[in-house]
């Protein structure tokens, strides 16, 4: 089933242990919440998803560019040590506060997913907004979300 692909692709990527979040809001028309879940939701083609999960692991609220680019340069690192390629990180600010932002592409079963992931301080907490695909979906869709995670999902 299509929209358990991406799906499976976000359980696996997930590198700690995690708890759902508040509620993600996604603003996206057709979108809907995975299984009534309001931390997982699911465009109408099942083509792309997107997940919302709070970790119990402390996370620095980054005040400059600077600091969060150092960081973004150190998890790009970290991430391409993994089973993940293409590996690109950068800051995103998120009203007058910074966070991070990235992409790259995982496979698992033979099939590539290109995840993007936005690693956020919520009280000094570490939350991330994932958005999954097939790398190479052609869904419009993808676009949409990788749009929201860049510059809307806080």
């Amino acid at each position: 089933m299509l929209a358990r692909t991406p799906f499976a692709a976000l359980l696996t990527v997930a590198a700690l242990s995690a708890v759902p979040a508040q509620a993600l809001i996604v603003p996206m028309t057709g979108w809907t919440p995975v299984a009534g879940n309001a931390n997982e939701w699911v465009d109408g083609a099942g083509a792309c998803l997107l997940r919302e999960e709070k970790h119990g692991q402390a996370f620095p609220t980054f005040k400059t560019q600077d600091q969060a680019r150092a960081f973004a340069l150190k998890l790009q690192s970290k991430l391409s040590a993994r089973k993940v390629r293409e590996v690109v990180t950068q800051p995103v600010d998120r009203a007058g506060a910074w966070s991070i932002l990235a992409s790259y592409s995982y496979e698992e079963g033979g099939v590539s997913y290109r995840i993007s992931q936005l690693y956020l301080s919520d009280s000094g907490i570490l939350r991330t907004v994932t958005g999954s695909s097939a790398e190479f979906e052609g869904s419009p869709c993808v676009n949409a979300m990788r749009e929201f995670l860049r510059y809307l999902a806080d």
